[in-house]
């Protein structure tokens, strides 16, 4: 049965956050880019590991100015990144975001987003072409906007299936929902360094198919330990 989104599972993902931290050590965080910054970095992160987007991402600011990518061919803006998984969707999707950004606010400065409650926020940036709650959350939470909201990516959303916190057709707008309204306490980066240890715990141990639940941290609490396949 799944578990409802109460004080017992906030004191459980409290926990949890602390064993992940134990075990992977703390998050190592650079600085935060600024909102315009930061939903490039996430329009073609997902689904590609951090380093890869990372290269894509710094390759293709150091090639073009955010008023050039608007400008730029499709074809231009994907030789840049590559080596991210749909590179081709994600130039599109770029692009076209990049200019209806540009429409709005010629100087790419999102800052006014800081000012906007939540979920004019998030509806505002899932209006942009590519931008789902993943992304959008992204923006409010990663970037010097630096307000709380959780990112919530197949890892993650691996992992709170896994936990019996979210069913297994829980949308991503309300599996964010749920984990904002439980964890309402908690500082954005807090909320931050959860996403990263969950992600580590995702891509390391709480694989898709075939877990290492034996050396899972987390793996006492967790509904699915030793299953071995996708939860």
């Amino acid at each position: 049965m799944q578990l409802t989104f109460d004080f017992g599972a906030s004191g459980l993902i409290g926990e949890a956050w602390r064993r992940l931290t134990a075990h992977f050590g703390p998050a190592d965080f650079g600085p935060a880019r600024t909102p315009i910054g930061q939903l490039v970095k996430s329009l073609i992160s997902n689904r590609t590991y951090d380093a890869v987007s990372l290269g894509a991402y710094e390759r293709l600011t150091e090639a073009l100015s955010w008023s050039a990518i608007t400008g730029a061919p499709v074809g231009r803006i994907e030789a840049l990144i590559a080596d991210v998984e749909f590179a081709d969707a994600k130039a599109r999707h770029l692009k076209a975001a990049m200019q209806q950004v540009e429409a709005a606010h010629a100087d790419f400065d999102l800052a006014f987003l800081g000012a906007l409650p939540e979920d004019e926020v998030l509806e505002w940036l899932q209006r942009l072409p590519g931008v789902g709650p993943k992304v959008a959350a992204s923006v409010l939470n990663f970037s010097t906007l630096g307000r709380p909201a959780f990112v919530i990516d197949t890892h993650v959303a691996r992992i709170l299936r896994r936990l019996g916190m979210i069913g297994p057709h829980t949308t991503a707008a309300a599996a964010h929902g749920q984990v904002i309204g439980a964890l309402a306490r908690w500082s954005p980066p807090e909320l931050t360094e959860l996403h990263v240890q969950m992600k580590r715990l995702g891509q390391a141990i709480c694989r898709p198919q075939r877990p290492h639940c034996g050396v899972c941290p987390i793996s006492a609490t967790c509904r699915r330990s030793g299953v071995g396949e996708e939860a």
